[in-house]
């Protein structure tokens, strides 16, 4: 096993709202093998994205680590994360409202290069971007174009040259095929993974949907309100689910074959509010397996075959 590349340790993101602390992360653990994908999946609102966001410092964690090759960068000065950034991209989820409307295809992806490679001359970065262009797929004749006049693969084509033309090494993927039509989101996937082999990239993909996840992870991290619930392969994930909220996710993918009629688990319940949540596991109020110990303490992330599991049920706990 090679040494990774990020370690997220402790992560902990605590919103100040009229009614209290909201919990959006709460001591997030997970590291990331150079090279590797790891997805994170969950509900909307489960602090996926914002987990994202923490690691790259566009929001200030509250406490924890993020360990980039060792280094905790969370400790870096403004001038020193500056650096850093070159190595740590993002692409948005929606393609659209995260380009400037006014920008040309090649202002967009010169951006960064302006900021970032202040010695470099006009025509040295009018040959990066036209080779970034190339790279994503995206045609040279639509340089001078404008988002409003591109499709929305294009416009996410734009938004991966911007992230890879600083050569980075980590990128954050947040939903980033998740507004696009699905015959458009294979192709991005794709161009995804390709990307990755090409370049040794290493991915953080951030979606709430599992078979999107597991056409393009090595590793599932599944996320509910602020904590991670369960961690594996994909393979260990589909095959040999543990906690009862992943095999309520993976129930709800849907079948393409008509004649098999997968068991559907409807959660019910109410969501436990994130805003100073009470003691026990947060997802008990839906679960229907829930003993009086899930009420009473949050159960840990411990080893339960493949798969690191927090769930009392799954981890022995007594009724």
């Amino acid at each position: 096993m090679s040494e990774p590349l990020l370690e997220v340790r402790h992560l902990k993101k605590y919103f100040q709202t009229k009614k209290g602390l909201l919990y959006a992360v709460d001591d997030v653990n997970f590291s990331i093998e150079e090279g590797k994908t790891l997805g994170l999946v969950g509900e909307s609102g489960c602090g996926k994205s914002t987990t994202g966001r923490l690691i790259l410092r566009l929001h200030e964690a509250t406490a924890g680590e993020v360990l980039y090759r060792g280094r905790n960068i969370l400790e870096l000065s403004p001038r020193e994360m500056r650096e850093m950034r070159q190595k740590m991209q993002i692409v948005f989820q929606d393609p659209y409202s995260s380009l400037n409307p006014r920008m040309s295809v090649r202002s967009l992806i010169e951006e960064s290069l302006l900021q970032r490679s202040r010695g470099m001359s006009s025509a040295e970065r009018e040959k990066r971007v036209l080779a970034a262009m190339d790279l994503v797929g995206l045609e040279r004749r639509l340089e001078h174009s404008y988002p409003h006049e591109l499709d929305g693969g294009r416009r996410q084509r734009i938004g991966i040259a911007r992230a890879l033309i600083l050569e980075p090494e980590f990128v954050v993927l947040d939903e980033p095929v998740s507004a696009l039509d699905v015959c458009v989101q294979a192709q991005i996937l794709n161009l995804l993974m390709d990307l990755q082999k090409e370049m040794k990239l290493t991915y953080l993909f951030i979606s709430h949907n599992l078979s999107v996840v597991k056409h393009i992870s090595d590793q599932i991290a599944v996320m509910y309100l602020g904590k991670l619930v369960e961690m594996a392969d994909h393979e260990t994930i589909f095959e040999d689910p543990k906690h009862p909220y992943t095999k309520a996710l993976l129930s709800a993918i849907p079948v393409p074959d008509p004649t098999k009629h997968p068991d559907r688990i409807i959660l019910e319940g109410d969501v436990t509010s994130p805003i100073n949540p009470p003691p026990g596991c947060r997802f008990r109020t839906r679960c229907r397996q829930a003993m009086p110990v899930c009420a009473e303490t949050c159960p840990e992330l411990m080893q339960n075959g493949n798969s690191i599991v927090a769930c009392h049920l799954c981890n022995g706990g007594q009724k």
